[in-house]
């Protein structure tokens, strides 16, 4: 029987029209900008200098601190600026730019097709070479994976899930991974368990992608413990929370994190990056982006170096069409649309998104008619309609007590309101303040304390 989870959730069109695009390798390009912070947490530091000649997979900026992560060059070549850039959301970001010069890989990389099975590190040092090779979560999240992998202590790990759902519309790129590296993306699920110390894991996919769920079932058969969970088609069951309620039937309290209830989340994506970081000594140089919208000629799924110019993605998958209105980092329902296309793929890039004038453009917006449609399709029992008017009216106490930082942002507040209102954009503009807000607070208190120490 198909399992979903309980609360919540819609069903737009899916429009996964690069499905049967099978991985290409993008050409290198002539430059790459790779930015300082391509995770979660703090930017790492640069240890090289301007003039420095790097190697494929060389350590170019180490992390500054436990939630931080490596940064490794992707290309061969020189460096030739470390600057201040302007990503696609707007923001000033730091990131080392290197001029590329042939495509010469550091030696201690394990270039070959061959597959490794045996699993030779114990679970301290997995998470340890997981760290020093610079992964974070491949589904858009990017938060190290080191850290996740690290249980607090007084917390125990029951089961680890594997998110292969991608309910994402458009994107595909999950998808072709479990299709293509299928036996890879095992292993790195047996690496996973065995520095969590489970002897459970369970991939979940939604049961639009019949022929990856029947593929990774017959080989997960000759993995112990590893499991393949079809799920019912509904938005948005790739959400942690979400999914671990789909496949475990637990839901995780206000505040609480999946660790709370026993589990730990890894896309797909990331299965494999470890997969090849153990077992190939692969650093986290290069990605699967789906590059996809109706308007493109040719939608593909692409190995991308990171660095690479989100223009030069679109270029290979045919260019930019004349009636382009909008091109978005991710997927419709939770991407960002880019201010700008000269900025890089970065780790978290799952999918460049080209839509169309017609498509992109917004409904005008009427008055709320209060029918509670956002309150009944929300997947974290909340009321968008009250936290986004509160957010409007900056009345962030407020909306703080209504479990504004509760959203995960997946847009089916947006998606199902007749009136066509904004309410994720002030959501996501009242989740930044009241996160300011309590940062600032436990910072006074740390503080405090300190003082009376």
């Amino acid at each position: 029987m198909l399992k979903t989870f309980k609360i919540g959730g819609i069903h737009p069109e899916e429009n996964k029209i690069s499905a049967a695009s099978s991985i290409e390798v993008m050409p290198i390009p002539s430059e790459v900008k790779i930015p300082l912070a391509q995770h979660i947490g703090k930017p790492a530091q640069p240890i090289v200098a301007v003039g420095d000649v790097v190697k494929v997979g060389q350590l170019i900026a180490k992390a500054d601190g436990f939630v931080s992560a490596n940064v490794h060059s992707s290309v061969s070549g020189k460096v030739t600026k470390i600057e201040d850039f302007i990503d696609g959301n707007g923001y000033k970001k730091s990131a080392i730019v290197i001029a590329v010069e042939g495509d010469e890989w550091d030696d201690s990389i394990n270039r070959t097709s061959d597959i490794v099975n045996d699993i030779k590190l114990s679970p301290s040092d997995i998470i340890s070479k997981i760290g020093e090779m610079g992964l974070v979560g491949m589904g858009g999240a990017t938060f190290p994976t080191h850290v996740k992998l690290s249980v607090p202590p007084g917390k125990k790990c029951e089961f680890l899930i594997i998110n292969g759902v991608e309910c994402e519309p458009y994107l595909t790129s999950d998808h072709r991974l479990m299709l293509e590296h299928g036996e890879e993306v095992m292993i790195g699920i047996k690496i996973l368990m065995t520095a969590l110390s489970v002897d459970k894991a369970i991939i979940g996919i939604e049961n639009n992608k019949p022929d990856a769920i029947k593929h990774l079932t017959e080989l997960s058969s000759k993995y112990a413990g590893i499991t393949v969970q079809p799920l019912k088609l509904k938005y948005p069951q790739g959400g942690e929370k979400q999914l671990i309620d789909a496949c475990t039937g637990r839901q995780i309290p206000s505040g609480k994190l999946p660790i709370d209830v026993g589990a730990v989340v890894q896309n797909v994506g990331t299965a494999y990056a470890v997969y090849e970081a153990i077992q190939k000594n692969k650093p986290l140089i290069e990605r699967i982006v789906c590059v996809t919208g109706k308007p493109l000629q040719k939608p593909s799924n692409l190995l991308v170096r990171v660095g690479t110019s989100v223009k030069e993605a679109i270029n290979y998958a045919g260019g930019i069409p004349e009636d382009c209105g909008k091109v978005i980092g991710g997927g419709p329902m939770m991407g960002r649309a880019f201010t700008h296309l000269d900025v890089p793929v970065t780790k978290g890039t799952s999918g460049i998104l080209v839509m169309n004038k017609k498509e992109s453009q917004r409904p005008e917006v009427a008055n709320c008619i209060r029918c509670a449609k956002c309150v009944g399709v929300c997947p974290m029992g909340l009321e968008p309609y009250l936290i986004s008017k509160l957010s409007g009216k900056s009345m962030w106490d407020e909306a703080q007590e209504h479990r504004i930082m509760d959203c995960i942002e997946c847009g089916s507040c947006n998606f199902t309101c007749p009136s066509n209102r904004p309410l994720l954009d002030y959501i996501r503009l009242g989740k930044n303040k009241v996160g300011a807000i309590l940062r600032a607070k436990a910072a006074e208190a740390k503080c405090a304390a300190d003082a009376k120490k």
